[in-house]
């Protein structure tokens, strides 16, 4: 009888201490970083460095949203250039990064909350360019093909063989396709589509829609699992109640 009762007490023992284990320290903070990416992610006044309340956009107010469910403290600050905050989400413990794509060779690299939003990645020509629609991106290696250097897009020509003429912001590819300086940008939808509009740039064409991807917030390994918990439930419970849509099309 008293051996059952010790068994039953240490079980009951191990279980809270399990709840325990898994309650987040209320003291914990994330150091949350971005860049000025077009409708998902950018700074109020436009420049290259942000902080807080300064910065806005699709991405940015989910996440913000996200975080303050979770009950997850958080600084934010939005950077230059994306290689660099990527490095920094990359090797510091407590960093996290948002928006990027979720892709195969990334997966073990971060822990990751989403997906945030729909990033379809396409070849955008000028409206009265000759180009007509391309079948694969084999088709558009004959081309000079301008991406976002350090984008996920960008990776992937390269990959195919393409090699791409990259920026160090996308939005210069905007003005280079209207130039004549390349013949296809390699960039997001509706991303690209928002950020041609800010330089000015209309009448765009899509040739080729190459890939369907999600965007992520991706967050060191070293951040407890316990955090990416907690954000996901709280992510998803977003979505579900319309939180998510309604932030996507207020800005689109």
């Amino acid at each position: 009888m008293c051996k059952r009762l010790l068994l039953a007490l240490c079980g009951t023992f191990l279980v809270l201490s399990s709840v325990v284990r898994a309650e987040v320290d209320p003291n914990y903070s994330v150091v949350l970083l971005t860049e000025n990416f077009p409708p998902y992610n950018m700074a109020i006044n436009g420049k290259n460095f942000a902080a807080e309340d300064n910065i806005d956009g699709i991405a940015t107010d989910i996440v913000k949203e996200m975080f303050k469910r979770a009950g997850i403290k958080y600084t934010l600050s939005l950077r230059f250039p994306w290689d660099r905050i990527y490095k920094l989400a990359l090797e510091k413990p407590g960093y996290g990064i948002f928006v990027t794509a979720r892709l195969p060779e990334r997966e073990k690299l971060f822990k990751w909350v989403g997906p945030i939003g729909p990033d379809d990645w396409v070849l955008l020509a000028k409206g009265d360019s000759p180009i007509q629609s391309l079948k694969s991106l084999a088709d558009a290696k004959q081309y000079k093909v301008g991406a976002y250097k350090g984008d996920a897009i960008a990776a992937t020509l390269a990959e195919q063989g393409l090699e791409p003429l990259t920026t160090l912001r996308d939005q210069e590819n905007a003005k280079k396709l209207e130039k004549g300086q390349i013949d296809l940008w390699a960039t997001g939808d509706p991303a690209g589509r928002y950020l041609a509009k800010q330089e000015g740039v209309s009448g765009l064409k899509t040739v080729l829609r190459f890939n369907q991807a999600e965007l992520f917030l991706a967050l060191n390994k070293d951040i407890p699992d316990e955090v990416v918990q907690k954000l996901q439930a709280a992510l998803d419970k977003m979505r579900t109640e319309g939180f998510v849509d309604d932030i996507l099309n207020s800005y689109l």
